[in-house]
């Protein structure tokens, strides 16, 4: 609405103007703000968490194992919205298997129920339990392993002797040191600790509780860190924000990359397909606390956050602006409104596997033989990812992009080298 004065004279105008079209320099920015917004989130979460894993290591009870365990299933809801931002960007990618990286061999870090078995010929070290023992051999020299610190867990413990499965740090460490194992196959029920796993004296149970305490407090310290290095490397300035603005095609092919394959092969495939076909709750991504329908609800809403250029922070308020969805649309309406409303049928299905494990089914007894239920559920996400795979498949033609390649899973692409 204008209001032009002419003399003594008022004269009012609505004046259409037609939106300005949406830059790919501020589609990109808008991107950087969301990954900024979300990493900043879950390092403020991870923050909390911290707290609360103190104050269960200063005085072990029930109620401040609860308060940890809660902690943590809530410093997942921002961070699970950010894994869209690893596929396409190196900086995100190449770290981070320090915080989310899984399944992981947790015999590793500390006591484990005996069917779990020893040292393979693919992990020496799967059965080391650390917590347990002060040095141990790797390649042939002793380790010194007296004082559990955050550096010894990120450079000599993580990985060590090159296996990916020796997981020491990150979410899903944590959530191991916080739940125990989940022995409970596709029945009812998570890891069970006891919280005198943290107690002092006589009434401490799995031995070494002061050790374990100081793998937690080492752990939590460091996912904090790691958490605030990649907030920074969005913020102005930072390493991967630069590098996304740098060069516009390869920024919106970053944003497409991201996307396509979290959609397709990791959480259509690795995440949920292959268990399903393997029946296995080991493949389950948080396994220990039975946390994965929330997982995998907010890895979907990572997806449709980039899209739409719109991020809710944990606070509430809203980081948004310009949008892949603009882009989109400018070009081809019909597939901008095909791609909305794919995400929507993605969303929806996911958020039934959320419901029906809240309601008592949990995502591992969703994968269990026989249970036609929970086939159907999980299956109703794997076909919406892949459907909405499709037309962001699509959207990279429409905005003249090439060379684009999203990750694949033997699950969906050679079903029959699974069981190989």
């Amino acid at each position: 609405m204008l209001r032009i004065i002419l003399g003594s004279t008022a004269l009012t105008a609505a004046l259409a103007l037609p939106a300005a079209a949406a830059s790919r320099a501020d589609v990109l920015r808008t991107y950087a703000d969301i990954a900024q917004a979300g990493y900043e989130d879950s390092a403020a979460l991870a923050g909390a968490l911290g707290e609360k894993v103190d104050a269960l290591i200063a005085a072990p009870s029930a109620e401040a194992l609860g308060a940890a365990r809660a902690a943590w299933i809530a410093a997942r809801v921002p961070y699970q919205q950010t894994e869209v931002f690893r596929f396409g960007n190196p900086i995100v990618d190449d770290w981070e298997g320090k915080v989310n990286a899984w399944p992981l061999d947790e015999g590793l870090i500390d006591y484990v129920d005996a069917s779990y078995g020893g040292a393979s010929d693919e992990n020496g070290l799967k059965a080391l339990n650390v917590v347990a023992h002060e040095s141990f051999d790797l390649s042939g020299r002793t380790v010194d392993a007296r004082r559990i610190t955050p550096e010894f867990l990120s450079e000599t413990l993580h990985e060590a002797g090159g296996s990916e499965a020796n997981v020491a740090t990150g979410y899903h460490a944590i959530e191991f040191l916080l739940w125990g194992q989940d022995l409970n196959g596709t029945d009812a029920g998570a890891g069970d600790r006891p919280w005198t796993d943290y107690a002092a004296g006589d009434a401490c149970t799995g031995g070494n509780c002061e050790r374990r305490g100081e793998y937690l407090a080492a752990a939590s310290d460091l996912l904090i860190s790691d958490l605030e290095f990649m907030a920074a490397q969005w913020a102005e300035d930072g390493a991967a924000r630069e590098a996304v603005l740098g060069d516009e095609a390869a920024g919106i092919a970053a944003m497409l990359t991201g996307m396509g394959s979290l959609s397709y092969g990791e959480q259509a495939g690795e995440r949920m397909r292959l268990g399903l076909m393997l029946n296995d709750p080991e493949e389950e991504h948080d396994c220990f606390s039975d946390n994965t329908h929330n997982s995998h609800y907010y890895d979907g809403l990572g997806i449709q956050n980039v899209y739409s250029g719109q991020y809710v922070r944990v606070d509430g308020s809203m980081v948004e602006g310009p949008s892949l969805a603009d882009l989109t649309a400018e070009v081809d309406p019909a597939l901008d409104a095909e791609m909305r409303a794919k995400l929507a049928t993605t969303m929806r299905a996911l958020g039934r596997i959320k419901l029906a494990a809240e309601a008592g089914m949990a995502y591992d007894r969703m994968l269990a033989r026989g249970n036609d239920a929970g086939e159907a559920l999980i299956m109703g996400g794997v076909d919406g990812l892949i459907d909405q795979t499709r037309t962001i498949e699509r959207i990279t033609a429409a905005l003249d992009l090439e060379g684009i390649t999203f990750e694949g899973s033997d699950s969906l692409d050679d079903p029959e080298a699974v069981f190989q």
